[in-house]
């Protein structure tokens, strides 16, 4: 339960902002503040009441916590000697956490609407204030970034384990195939060579183990028909499990006017070993494929990974092709885009110069825009043009959606410093406020146009030597 608290000069000597104030301005605290004592656990601010207090900690302290549904989470504390809440100047309105009493704790307050009597009272401490205002905004902004930095990050790495998880899966599989397609062949091989074929025979069935070129797609239908043609045939020839063989013949472009030829040189009673052996190099040799193809996959992911965090290289602004960046984030954000089935048309500009910048904070950009994007558009439909043209000394990068749009009332706070319609956890993390910061940073500029069903990023970028 909240108890008024009297206050004497020698409780305000412990807070930092109030060491060594003169007497009268400590008398002036005193007659325009009040005490307040709180219980252990007891809440003192609750989210979304009005930020009406500068609060100092005179004993005790205050534990923040951010509050998702049932479920709180601590951010900050405030400890006796501190001061917290509104400061002179602040433009804090509303209170975002839930503050609680840690232990027995005793607050000094003073009300904002004293702020400018404070001010004509005592110059020094509202010039103290400040400072802890602006050390305070510094902190979030890092604290900020660096939480950003972490959505993103494990946001990507989601996404970039769903990329690795088919190819990798694909080698697992193969490899356990042709395990077992190795460990059949020397039996196969001792069948044959048993029914003794002649030279011109081994010639035959192993000049069809290496197709010359690949088969001719087929349409479901045709492809169904030339299988029951082929494992016909081989069951003609007397190859009992002629249906096991014909998928593989077929795949390698292999006929039955091919396989009537090397059948022709083999002892009737050797053709079910033969055509077994020659399925069995014909799909090893297919599953090494698929093996080489995955990992190409693979390493095409890492190389995007690379190129996306440049963390082969220094941090410092460097040559850049803006392009490259674009599509190693693309990569990145692949599978949200396989998953929301977007449509991504590129519309890049031919021979576009260098720009000078840091590849990693651009990225950043890239992935809090497209992200916003990819929020933005339906499950279907949806559609996503990424644009780079030349103008004067300029690369203008455009990342278009085709989604509902920013609302009218939304649409002039998008680059303030905190403020977000996402859901706390949401999206990328990186406001975009910071994004804005980035591209300053570069010399340049960002801005946004949006109407219903068109929503277009534009970022101005400086040409390198321009």
């Amino acid at each position: 339960m909240t108890i008024s608290t009297a206050l004497a000069p020698t409780d305000l000597a412990g807070i930092t902002a109030f060491a060594d104030l003169p007497a009268d301005t400590v008398a002036w605290l005193l007659t325009h503040g009040e005490g307040r004592s709180y219980a252990a656990g007891e809440t003192i601010f609750e989210p979304g009441a009005p930020a009406e207090f500068m609060t100092a900690v005179l004993r005790g302290g205050i534990q923040f916590y951010v509050v998702k549904g049932a479920q709180r989470d601590p951010i900050f504390r405030v400890e006796a000697g501190q001061v917290s809440g509104v400061l002179p100047y602040s433009r804090l309105r509303i209170i975002a956490g839930q503050g609680v009493a840690a232990g027995e704790t005793v607050l000094y307050r003073l009300h904002r609407d004293q702020f400018p009597a404070l001010e004509a009272a005592s110059p020094e401490l509202v010039q103290r204030l400040v400072a802890i205002m602006n050390d305070r905004s510094r902190d979030q902004v890092r604290a900020q970034e660096r939480d950003d930095k972490l959505r993103a990050l494990g946001k990507l790495s989601a996404g970039l384990a769903h990329e690795l998880n088919n190819p990798a899966a694909a080698i697992a599989r193969a490899a356990e195939a042709l395990a077992k397609r190795a460990a059949a062949k020397p039996a196969l091989f001792v069948e044959l060579v048993g029914y003794c074929p002649s030279p011109e025979a081994m010639r035959s069935l192993t000049g069809l183990a290496v197709p010359s070129e690949p088969a001719a797609p087929l349409s479901a239908l045709a492809r169904a028909d030339a299988e029951d043609a082929l494992a016909e045939w081989l069951e003609t020839n007397g190859v009992a499990d002629g249906y096991c063989l014909a998928t593989a013949f077929l795949e390698a472009g292999i006929t039955t006017k091919s396989l009537a030829a090397t059948a022709a040189l083999l002892p009737p009673e050797a053709r079910p070993a033969a055509f077994a052996w020659l399925e069995g190099q014909l799909t090893t040799m297919q599953l090494v494929r698929d093996v080489q193809e995955a990992g190409g996959r693979i390493s095409k992911l890492v190389a995007d990974v690379k190129t996306y965090s440049h963390m082969d290289r220094a941090g410092g602004f460097e040559p850049l092709d803006v392009t490259a960046g674009l599509e190693s984030t693309l990569n990145m954000l692949g599978f949200l885009l396989r998953k929301k089935n977007i449509k991504v048309t590129r519309e890049y500009a031919a021979d576009l110069p260098r720009i000078r910048g840091q590849v990693s904070s651009l990225n950043q950009v890239w992935t809090n825009l497209l992200d916003n994007a990819i929020d933005a558009l339906p499950a279907q439909g949806g559609e996503l043009t990424l644009r780079t043209v030349r103008e004067g000394d300029f690369v203008r990068v455009f990342l278009i959606d085709n989604g509902s749009g920013i609302p009218t009332d939304v649409l002039p706070h998008i680059f303030e410093p905190f403020f977000t319609t996402k859901q706390a956890g949401d999206g990328s993390g990186l406001g975009l406020d910071i994004a804005q910061q980035i591209i300053r940073q570069h010399d340049g500029r960002l801005e946004v146009h949006s109407v219903p069903g068109r929503t277009e990023f534009c970022a101005w970028l400086p040409v390198m030597g321009g």
